[in-house]
Formats: structure tokens, C-alpha cells, sequence
């Protein structure tokens, strides 16, 4: 026998603003069925800080529940690319679940190395389901005193 199935005039409409929403860099949602109830679904790109001090540039990475294993760091022409994978946990048993809000999946993380980083000197460190890139700066990009002579 065949359902029927109650027709929804807003949700092309829906789908397309959510389309558009991540095209443009934000953040979708979605209504839990029949409910009022607004789910955020979240694109899977793990949080970075970068900061830098005279010598260094540290990129940390938010990688909670990855392997090491699944953690590629790549540097080519100048792009520095941190790629992986979160993998969906397996089903146990005659667990249900009533709510997903966590993505997984792979990710592409891409950054542009600045003019006075090293490209022979980059380390990449994994610890407690954080990244750790760090870019040394190269000798002859860091600024020098130079002395002035009286003549």
C-alpha cells in the first residue's frame, strides 16, 4: 500500500535558501521532520587558530575523535592543505539513535604559506585530538638592527 505523503510548498524553498546559505559560507538548518524544531547542519571543517611570534607560525587544528592515521598535512606551491577523515562510530547492537547533530566525513583545510616562511622547516605535531603545525620563519625575512656610524 502506498503512503501519502503531506506536500510542503516551503520546502523547495527551504532547500534552496539552505544551498545557498553554504555556498556563501554559512551555516544550514533543517526542520526534524514533521517538527518545529530547527537542526543545525554543520558542514565538517574542523576550527584552526593561527597565531605567530618572532620566530614561528602555529596553525592548531580541532580534530576531536580522528586518528592519526586519517591526518594528511601536505605543503605544495606555497599551500599548506591539512586533509582527513571522521569516521561514523559503529552501530552497536539495538542502540538508537534520536539525535546527529556531530558531521563526519572528509575535510580540506587549505592555507596560503606567508612570504617569510620556511618551506624546508615545517613540523607537524598530533596530541589529545589537536594539530600542531609549526612554519619557522626563514633567517633572512626577520628584521635586524642595523648600526648607524657617525662619520
Amino acid at each position: 500500500m502506498n503512503a501519502l505523503t503531506r506536500w510542503d510548498p516551503f520546502k523547495e524553498l527551504d532547500e534552496l535558501h539552505n544551498r545557498l546559505t553554504r555556498v556563501l559560507g554559512g551555516r544550514t538548518t533543517r526542520t526534524n521532520g514533521d517538527s518545529k524544531e530547527q537542526i543545525t547542519v554543520a558542514e565538517w571543517e574542523p576550527l584552526v587558530d593561527i597565531s605567530e611570534d618572532d620566530n614561528t607560525y602555529l596553525i592548531k587544528a580541532e580534530l576531536p575523535e580522528i586518528h592519526k592515521e586519517d591526518v594528511k598535512v601536505r605543503l605544495e606551491n606555497g599551500v599548506l592543505n591539512i586533509s582527513g577523515e571522521r569516521r561514523w562510530e559503529k552501530e552497536e547492537g539495538n542502540r538508537k539513535y534520536h539525535r546527529v547533530e556531530r558531521a563526519y566525513g572528509s575535510f580540506v583545510r587549505s592555507f596560503t604559506m606567508p612570504d617569510d616562511a620556511d618551506p624546508d622547516k615545517v613540523k607537524a605535531e598530533f596530541k589529545d585530538g589537536v594539530l600542531r603545525v609549526i612554519i619557522n620563519k626563514s633567517e633572512k625575512a626577520k628584521a635586524r638592527a642595523i648600526e648607524v656610524k657617525v662619520g
